[in-house]
């Protein structure tokens, strides 16, 4: 596939996915509410288990719960399902153009693992489909009923895919692929559980028979915990723009900590939907969202490399041609490569003086940039770059 067909193929399906992505998590949302919301009133039907009445767009609504389900089956039935079946879809779409067909860039990185493209697309898929068999067989387990034993068993399962990956991965594609497997474990519980429970349910009422109770608890478990992971999964979907987490020594630890704030902010929204108060939770989210911040945070001094005592810019833009220039520039040289990423070309001293600080977060201090370091850019060269950045970045 040629560069530029390319790009537009990622194009369209990361448009795809954003908008079927946004519907499906819209649906979560309001459902999760409604549920929260729902109560009996003095008039509400017999078999009704409670109504809400909401205004929106110029008209009055009326949403009734049954209990169980009504007497008889309206002709139309309405299902969700298709917005987490496209999103699923596009997601591994666009996981598989970007980072198994540009496994060289996104996929490896050499000074983690020596192994090849193909071993490391087979571990990655591997991850999605294991994830989502250990993930189902928790919750048929007596873990299904414990629901805090289960929120931590499962993060720690997540600190372990996000350790275990991080030996062969790429940074980046180890967040992406904890995500993709997240992702994938709220697919397949539309898939695999919540639509066939909702399917037995029509049928048992077309037949005159109860519907399958703990199937239909299965289904409800499994929709709350959907509820439960979108913020973690939202974060990784944006993760790429943000070296100062993925490229972080102890990426895999901030990546369980990042989500874990993500639950506890979803968690305060669910509570608050039920009208039950809650002071400390939100706040303790904001609270650690800002302790990763600081953690986080560039150490102040230079690096033990040796490196030229003057840092002068002859030498730092001999550095910046030949490491970052291939492609960040109006015409670049890397094969694959049609346009400057993100818009960012070092063409002129004016142009790398500008985005000094961006260089010294990508090249020096998190170290992601060379994208799988395939232009050979060396921890002497980081060096050079750091010291000139770190005293002012003079264009002398």
């Amino acid at each position: 596939m040629s560069a530029h067909l390319e790009l537009w193929a990622s194009l369209a399906l990361r448009w795809i996915h954003v908008i079927t992505g946004v519907t499906w998590i819209g649906t979560s949302f309001y459902f999760n509410w409604l549920n929260a919301r729902i109560t009996p009133s003095p008039d509400t039907p017999s078999g009704v288990g409670g109504e809400l009445w909401s205004v929106h767009g110029g008209g009055f609504y009326r949403v009734l719960k049954y209990t169980v389900a009504p007497d008889r089956l309206p002709a139309t039935l309405h299902w969700f399902k298709w917005e987490a079946y496209a999103t699923w879809m596009s997601g591994l779409s666009l996981l598989v153009l970007l980072y198994y067909v540009g496994a060289r860039e996104y996929l490896l990185d050499p000074s983690i693992s020596s192994i090849g493209a193909g071993t490391a697309i087979v571990i990655g898929l591997g991850s999605l489909v294991l994830a989502w068999f250990i993930y189902d067989l928790l919750c048929r387990s007596p873990l299904g009923s414990r629901p805090f034993a289960l929120c931590l068993i499962g993060a720690l399962l997540v600190l372990l895919l996000a350790f275990g990956l991080g030996t062969f991965l790429s940074a980046r594609a180890v967040y992406l692929h904890v995500g993709a497997a997240l992702g994938t474990i709220m697919a397949a519980n539309v898939f695999r559980v919540i639509i066939p429970a909702q399917q037995e349910m029509v049928q048992a009422m077309a037949a005159g028979r109860a519907p399958d109770a703990p199937r239909g608890r299965q289904a409800a478990m499994r929709s709350l915990h959907n509820n439960y992971l979108t913020l973690p999964v939202l974060f990784t979907m944006i993760s790429n723009h943000y070296p100062t987490t993925y490229g972080n020594p102890w990426a895999w630890v901030i990546l369980v900590i990042l989500f874990v704030i993500g639950v506890l902010a979803r968690h305060w929204f669910n509570l608050r939907n039920a009208g039950r108060r809650n002071v400390w939770m939100l706040p303790a989210a904001i609270a650690g969202l800002v302790m990763l911040a600081v953690i986080t945070a560039p150490k102040v001094g230079g690096s033990s490399t040796p490196v030229s005592e003057s840092g002068r810019f002859a030498e730092v833009r001999v550095v910046i041609a030949q490491r970052c220039a291939p492609c960040h520039s109006s015409a670049p040289t890397l094969p694959g490569v049609a346009s400057a990423p993100a818009g960012v070309a070092f063409d002129t001293p004016d142009q790398i003086q500008a985005r000094a600080a961006r260089i010294l977060e990508r090249v020096v201090t998190t170290r992601t940039m060379p994208l799988g370091n395939l232009t050979g850019i060396t921890d002497q060269e980081r060096a050079l770059l750091g010291l000139w950045i770190r005293s002012g970045a003079p264009l002398r």
